[in-house]
């Protein structure tokens, strides 16, 4: 066998194991059950987001004992009645999200042409690992080993300060930050949430999407901005998570209806994300 035949070959060997593959995903993508935790997971991180909502409320007005962030909506969610069940079902409804964008990285986005796929990938990889990390926060705090608020990004922005290039590094994973609060917005001005729904949300679904969108955009942009103050003060207890930007909001001139208004916004985002389980786009 020449070396052209052997590169044939292999090259076919490769082909039908990614059709193999994306037989098993597009299988699995169409599978009842699959779908269903598809939509509790959608509608569990609209949950989450409406306690943050209410928890940012309460911190405006003192009158909250859970940080408003994601770990302060698992432990609300813990203290309610049946709570463990509860965080059991939001678990499984996140993880399968996390799945379902894993697939998305690994077969979706076809209709897109080869830059756009990879972007469009990118973003699933992304949210496959948002997902997982809040799936994860939700077993454990049902567990009885959740974490709580702010506190992980201060202690890893602390251990970072204290290297020759941690600045570099807290101040590159702002930019990071910084970049998802803009595609965010633009997500949200220009609608292109909509790619993620089958059909027409309707006008109240777009106004909500719009409104969400732009209101997470801005509360990572104020996440960026924590952690560029403790690269450049070398402070780590600057940086921090929603529950620390929604802090430093209230605390500005006007903090109180700034921080009402981002409340109003994450509250719309949660509701969007109802909208988005009745009409997810799979594959």
């Amino acid at each position: 066998m020449g070396m052209d035949e052997a590169a044939d070959e292999v090259r076919d060997k490769a082909d039908e194991a990614q059709d193999a593959a994306e037989d098993a995903g597009h299988a699995i993508q169409d599978n009842p059950l699959y779908r269903w935790l598809v939509t509790v997971g959608l509608v569990a991180y609209g949950v989450v987001h409406l306690l943050v909502a209410w928890l940012a409320v309460q911190l405006t007005f003192g009158g909250s004992q859970e940080p408003a962030s994601n770990t302060g909506a698992m432990q609300e969610l813990a203290e309610q009645p049946f709570g463990g069940v509860l965080l059991v079902v939001v678990a499984a409804g996140l993880l399968t999200l996390s799945l379902w964008q894993l697939l998305e990285a690994a077969i979706g986005h076809l209709d897109r042409t080869d830059l756009e796929r990879v972007r469009k990938r990118l973003s699933s990889l992304g949210r496959a690992v948002l997902y997982a990390a809040l799936g994860v926060s939700a077993l454990l705090t049902a567990l009885g080993s959740g974490g709580g608020g702010g506190g992980a990004e201060k202690s890893l922005t602390g251990r970072l300060l204290g290297h020759p290039a941690g600045v570099v590094v807290v101040l590159l994973g702002a930019a990071a930050i910084a970049a998802v609060a803009v595609a965010m917005g633009v997500k949200g001005v220009r609608r292109k949430f909509r790619e993620d729904l089958r059909g027409d949300p309707g006008t109240v679904g777009t106004a909500l999407g719009v409104v969400g969108h732009v209101a997470k955009g801005i509360a990572f942009l104020v996440v960026a901005s924590l952690f560029v103050a403790a690269a450049v003060t070398h402070d780590p207890n600057r940086a921090g998570g929603l529950d620390v930007a929604f802090k430093a909001v209230r605390d500005q001139p006007f903090g109180v209806v700034l921080l009402v208004l981002m409340a109003f916004g994450v509250a719309c985002y949660g509701l969007y994300c109802f909208v988005w389980a009745r009409r997810p786009a799979h594959g």
